[in-house]
């Protein structure tokens, strides 16, 4: 008997075509997910004073990383063989799908150090930045999972499972065939979501962003840890992952866990870096009073 809180997902995930050419939900929710990490690091700069330029710089910089490293990261973890096969699918094969969460984060790495160092910003003040955004960004696109039927969880009884009835692995199956299965974008979204709010209370609550490295490091752990968690109850994505104790997904996020703790440690072991706006006048090099400047003119 089907619980009847059970949600039968049978969303269109095409908003409109256009001569042939398709308009996703997927695609608007990576658009939303550039374009509102961009809005959220443009505010980091304004209130800390940073150039303009900045924003653009890290914007072109980290939206390619992402992208590139997204599509490459699919090629070469998941299908290696058949990309390595024939390379030129990496760029014509992209509209079949197969973009990697863990070849982003590489990409975004590749992103901040680049734009860090061509607007001669410190490299961590950046990443702590990004390490906020990352998870919004995060949510936003599994929410173009879910409207992509894909990504999903394995059966459940439990009383909010979806059935995806235009999933690749039950698209062929009646209604009543397809089972409830656990919603994992669903889930991720949720937790990416409050990784993001969680850190942005703290940037303004607390002293932490003088913690060069905590901020990249806790939003890595959170946005990882949390994958690698759902990966337990997620339908394997490429055949090789069967029987597998843990997943590709949760092998790849091992070293970024990893790395995010390395990046926290870093944080506390070394000396807090207080940042002056620079609307504040340096103690060190008062300024000088005008009748002293004027009577320096005289001589």
């Amino acid at each position: 008997m089907t619980n009847l809180l059970t949600v039968v997902w049978d969303f269109d995930p095409v908003l409109f075509s256009i001569f042939g050419f398709e308009i996703r939900y997927y695609s608007l929710m990576w658009v939303a997910a550039l374009l509102g990490g961009c809005w959220v690091f443009a505010y980091f700069c304004r209130r800390e004073g940073k150039s303009p330029e900045v924003v653009d710089t890290a914007f072109l910089y980290i939206a390619l990383g992402t992208i590139i490293g997204a599509r490459l990261g699919h090629c070469l973890f998941y299908e290696p063989m058949e990309y390595l096969a024939a390379p030129w699918k990496i760029i014509t094969g992209i509209r079949d799908g197969g973009l990697a969460s863990h070849g982003a984060a590489i990409g975004i790495l590749v992103g901040i150090w680049l734009s860090s160092r061509k607007n001669k910003v410190d490299v961590m003040w950046t990443a702590d930045r990004l390490g906020i955004i990352a998870a919004l960004s995060g949510a936003l696109i599994r929410l173009g999972n879910l409207f992509n039927s894909e990504i999903i969880g394995t059966p459940t009884d439990l009383p909010w499972g979806f059935k995806f009835v235009r999933s690749f692995e039950y698209r062929n199956l009646p209604i009543e065939a397809v089972p409830a299965c656990h919603p994992t974008q669903l889930y991720e979204a949720i937790c990416y979501f409050a990784v993001f709010a969680i850190l942005f209370v703290l940037y303004h609550t607390t002293n932490l962003a003088q913690r060069r490295g905590f901020f990249f490091g806790a939003g890595v752990i959170g946005i990882f840890l949390s994958r690698f968690f759902i990966e337990f109850i997620k339908i394997v994505q490429v055949d090789f992952e069967k029987g597998m104790t843990l997943d590709m997904g949760q092998l790849l996020s091992i070293p970024f866990i990893l790395l995010g703790a390395a990046s926290v440690w870093y944080s506390f072991s070394r000396p807090a870096v207080v940042e002056q706006s620079p609307s504040v006048k340096s103690e060190r090099q008062p300024s000088m009073p005008k009748h002293v400047k004027r009577h320096n003119k005289r001589k």
